[in-house]
């Protein structure tokens, strides 16, 4: 950090009982960079989805954008003060997470991240954080004091629309409200057609409410970003409930391909169509995987027993 003062920005340190409040971490650090206290303690057990932070922080007086990205814009951003959050893969049994952004250094070509621990911080070499990000279309999220909305006006920030519906989708998703989802995710579409994460989304609706329309979306996300990683697994959980168990075993593998330490549980699953498919072996090796990368599985002893068994 020494070496490139000028690229990174410094970020208060959250308490762990701020961390249990309903306001999502990555917006609790934020606010508070900009000088403001906006946690708020949860109403109930519900974990809140990033787009209620996000409104809570525009309750409070703050601006938000959702966009796709790049590396050059997120230099920008912290040349300018501004520290981004952006969407990145999970890693066990989480799907994604979100982190912020809080410096990068030019000369070792490394992004920096903020980690909430007393002077801790993350540095991933840019190239493994281009390639991680990609896989969730490069979304990064801007949140600033309303009277800053000037620095961001000329910029022209990629899906800023349809991005908002697609976390307003989601939000809805999460309270169980699948049917007004859909609808948002449709519209969300046909404001940017081109919009990968909208099309993964809503082939993601589709599949919960067993529909087909699920695979044309996903195969059209697909086509749009070749590395999203959610819409290779998405085929492969729509065609493991179809009881296609060879078009299932093939997108699970496309996904694993795309990043093989992201997901465990997606090797359980492979598992599955494997024994289906007479692949024991393969699906004895998928189950070790399973359990090497999801060390809390609550399954685990099934598993050992499973593996025994093959």
């Amino acid at each position: 950090m020494e070496s490139q003062p000028e690229h990174f920005l410094n970020l208060p340190l959250v308490s762990k009982s701020e961390e249990s409040s309903s306001l999502p971490l990555v917006v609790n650090v934020v606010a508070k960079y900009w000088g403001e206290d906006i946690a708020q303690q949860a109403a109930d057990e519900r974990r809140a989805a990033m787009i209620d932070g996000i409104v809570h922080a525009e309750s409070r007086g703050f601006a938000s954008y959702i966009y796709k990205s790049s590396i050059k814009d997120l230099k920008k951003r912290i040349d300018q003060g501004i520290p981004p959050i952006v969407i990145m893969p999970g890693v066990h049994g989480t799907v994604q997470h979100a982190m912020v952004v809080s410096g990068y250094n030019s000369e070792e070509r490394r992004m920096i991240t903020y980690v909430p621990e007393p002077d801790t911080v993350g540095a991933i070499p840019e190239a493994k954080f281009q390639q991680e990000w990609e896989q969730d279309d490069m979304t990064a999220i801007i949140i600033v004091p309303s009277d800053m909305k000037e620095v961001l006006k000329s910029d022209s920030l990629k899906f800023v629309k349809s991005n908002r519906v697609c976390f307003e989708a989601e939000g809805l998703r999460q309270r169980g409200n699948v049917n007004d989802a859909i609808e948002k995710l449709q519209n969300a579409a046909e404001i940017d057609s081109d919009n990968a994460q909208a099309w993964c989304l809503l082939a993601g609706m589709y599949n919960e409410t067993n529909s087909g329309k699920a695979v044309p979306c996903y195969e059209r996300a697909i086509k749009l970003n070749s590395k999203y990683y959610l819409a290779y697994r998405g085929l492969g959980n729509y065609y493991l409930k179809k009881k296609d168990y060879s078009l299932s075993e093939a997108y699970y593998s496309k996904a694993i391909d795309v990043n093989s330490t992201r997901f465990g549980p997606i090797y359980k699953n492979r598992a599955i169509a494997r024994i289906q498919l007479g692949s024991n072996q393969g699906a004895k090796e998928d189950l070790a995987r399973y359990l090497e990368q999801t060390p809390a599985a609550e399954d685990k002893e099934n598993i050992k027993e499973a593996i025994t068994q093959l």
